[in-house]
């Protein structure tokens, strides 16, 4: 008995524990979630301003002073409708080269070509200093003949 005559109890109950609900959590997180969601401020990135060159207008060249070297996407070569091998280029492109030395090469491949074949036409074109080429993506076609 206390002072007063009231009995204090101070032991512990075993009933009650002193655990926090945790069963709304979840759902106070998954709010909290969907709140910054809803008011975050995404900054669009410019990036880099690139300027493309674009033709102006285009030069109609003679067609004398182009060749056209096609390659399709099996590899094969043609050079002014004339198949040739990898190896034939810079012969055949030499005696072109020699005879007017202005000649533009137009290569134009197809674009599922394997750019191993257009590497060695390249190879072949330096060889002979064939510096001026313009190349082109054209869809499949018969080497052989133009497309």
């Amino acid at each position: 008995m206390g002072a007063l005559g009231v009995a204090l109890d101070f032991r512990r109950r075993n009933g009650r524990g002193s655990a926090i609900p945790t069963a709304a959590t979840g759902d106070i997180a998954f709010l909290l979630l969907i709140f910054f969601m809803v008011t975050a401020i995404f900054v669009k990135e410019t990036g880099l301003v690139v300027d493309l060159p674009r033709a102006e207008a285009g030069e109609r060249i003679k067609q004398d002073l182009v060749s056209n070297v096609y390659i399709n996407k099996r590899g094969q070569i043609s050079i002014d409708d004339m198949l040739v091998s990898p190896q034939d280029v810079s012969a055949l492109m030499g005696q072109k080269i020699a005879a007017n030395s202005g000649l533009i090469v137009a290569i134009k491949a197809d674009q599922e070509t394997p750019y191993r074949v257009v590497s060695d036409v390249m190879d072949e074109l330096k060889e002979v200093s064939a510096l001026r080429v313009s190349f082109n993506t054209m869809p499949d076609g018969n080497p052989g003949r133009k497309y």
